[in-house]
């Protein structure tokens, strides 16, 4: 009996000790084929597999100025903060919050002792203090310098007034830095993860001279990812930093994007299986519309016609508002685009912007420079009666992707058609020679896309102040630098009124000057496919999270 009794036991074991053996290889399983937040089985391969319309301007943190650079910026780096799901801020290299003085003004931010560059080296506080500094400084000609106006010395640092080593930061120990504000925002916090705040490898970037962040080698790397090749003008490749502190998180092991202008062929890549996402235009969406890989994505991006006022007609606010109300919008966006944007006589976004009661910015607000061919060509005849001339030529300078040449000849149609005398020239070029002219203003005018650095309006009204670096346009109002001003300090102790004054500022800026010319806020149709999983989409800052992105099973 007692023989029976033991055989039972160890029988019993026996079938436990296999059960729990099966049990343990299925949570092996689990844990290396399934992503811990969804059902879907992870594939083995975790590529994806991009498209881009333009190569990369910069990867210069202190000079880059580009969505397509701070997209790139925002996963090959990471700041004291990043931005999570819903653009909620989250600990990057920093440990937690800051802690703040009695006034707010003091803020003490202690960093990981985990976090390390690509190369190797530890980051520490000391990157980061060179990395604003740099950017700060008048020799590195920043045009971003003015994001950190709000650190104390910072605008007179930039100036040149001030040496950089009194900048309001320090590092008070390897793992500690020290902000002084001149001036606090609401949004500070968000500030610090925008692309120009990314710490920068002193040694590396001494070492590397004027080749510093040409290439892919000449880079050093402290985000989730590195780029680990770059062949200009073609494409680039993203690899995982293998010595990024929250690596294990990290699923995608490689994320290949392909420079392709032609909206034709980055269809075709799609179609084939070559690529995971295309972007779609007009013609391309009645065929895919209501398929599973079809999506739309609200962006808060404007996009507005640009006035060189250096150019004697465009100097002439009739002629500028007579160009801007000379064009039909909504056909733009359904026939040229057709891909969810909306036309727009606004500059600062719907759905972006909020007060504390969650008012939307644009909430009461009337729609400016609609299209209106009468009220046009009455602007248009002020415009010649005051020159003293019945016809004129400009040059628009465009993008040389196929979508951008159809809205040249939209635009030089529509204005030829409808203000008589009119002569219109379309210039295209690559995008980085586009911001090179517009920055030289060697152009009459153009059109270009803003998206917001952080969720205020003031990221879009700051842009045409006298002296900011990217007016690019030669508008300058000394009533709207006054109330740019005061919102930047005095009205943030009373945010009800600085709302109402930067909506006067925006009026000014667009009923008023016709300073631009806005066109419509973005939307994007595209293909993806059904595998990409946990990109996160931003409002602001660089556009593209792809640390938690994955690549599912078919």
């Amino acid at each position: 009996m007692k023989k029976k009794s033991i055989l039972l036991v160890v029988a019993l074991l026996l079938v436990l000790s296999t059960v729990l053996a099966a049990c343990g290889k299925e949570k092996e399983k689990k844990v290396v084929s399934k992503d811990p937040k969804s059902d879907l089985k992870l594939a083995d391969e975790q590529v994806l597999r991009l498209v881009s319309g333009s190569d990369i301007p910069s990867l210069d943190t202190s000079t880059a100025t580009d969505a397509v650079s701070f997209i790139v910026i925002s996963n090959v780096f990471e700041g004291l903060y990043t931005l999570g799901e819903n653009d909620v801020v989250e600990p990057g290299v920093a440990i937690a919050d800051p802690e703040k003085s009695a006034d707010g003004k003091v803020w003490t931010i202690k960093l990981r002792k985990d976090a390390k560059w690509s190369n190797g080296d530890p980051v520490t506080a000391h990157d980061f203090v060179f990395g604003w500094r740099r950017s700060i400084d008048p020799e590195t000609k920043s045009e971003y310098a003015s994001m950190m106006y709000s650190i104390k010395n910072a605008e007179k640092v930039n100036a040149g007034d001030l040496p950089v080593d009194q900048l309001g930061v320090k590092a008070t120990d390897d793992y500690t830095i020290e902000i002084t504000w001149d001036k606090v925002y609401p949004y500070a916090q968000s500030l610090l993860a925008f692309g120009t705040f990314m710490p920068q490898n002193e040694k590396f970037q001494k070492s590397q001279g004027e080749n510093y962040a040409k290439e892919a080698n000449t880079q050093v790397f402290n985000g989730p990812f590195v780029l680990s090749s770059w062949t200009h003008a073609q494409g680039w490749t993203y690899g995982q930093n293998p010595n990024y502190w929250n690596k294990k998180d990290v699923k995608l092991e490689k994320i290949d994007v392909k420079v392709v202008k032609d909206d034709t062929a980055r269809l075709q890549l799609f179609e084939t299986g070559q690529i995971d996402r295309a972007n779609l235009v007009a013609t391309q969406v009645p065929k895919y519309k209501g398929t599973t890989d079809f999506k739309i994505e609200n962006q808060t991006t404007t996009f507005f016609l640009k006035y060189n006022q250096k150019n004697e007609l465009l100097a002439n606010v009739d002629a500028r508002k007579a160009i801007s109300m000379g064009f039909d919008k909504k056909a733009f966006t359904d026939n040229i685009l057709s891909n969810g944007s909306r036309p727009v006589g606004y500059m600062v976004p719907d759905n972006f912007a909020f007060d504390a009661n969650r008012e939307d910015f644009r909430e009461g607000m009337p729609e400016m420079s609609t299209f209106d061919v009468k009220k046009a060509q009455e602007h248009w005849s002020a415009a010649k009666k005051a020159l003293g001339k019945d016809t004129f030529t400009l040059e628009f300078l465009n993008y040389d992707d196929t979508n951008s040449a159809k809205t040249g000849v939209f635009m030089k149609e529509q204005l030829e058609k409808n203000l008589p005398g009119l002569t219109v020239n379309i210039k295209p070029q690559p995008f980085a020679q586009m911001l090179e002219l517009q920055k030289q203003l060697q152009y009459d005018f153009t059109y270009a896309g803003w998206g917001p650095d952080y969720p205020d309006p003031m990221t879009f009204l700051e842009l045409y102040t006298t002296e900011n670096s990217f007016n690019r346009s030669a508008y300058s109002n000394t009533e709207y630098d006054k109330i740019i001003e005061d919102a930047n300090g005095p009205l943030l102790a009373d945010p009800a009124k600085r709302w109402e004054e930067l909506r006067k500022a925006e009026k000014i800026l667009i009923d008023q000057d016709q300073a631009i010319g806005p066109l419509y806020q973005r939307s994007l149709s595209y293909l993806e496919k059904p595998t990409v999983e946990g990109v996160i989409k931003h409002n602001f800052a660089g556009d593209y999270t792809y640390k938690k992105a994955y690549i599912t099973q078919e």
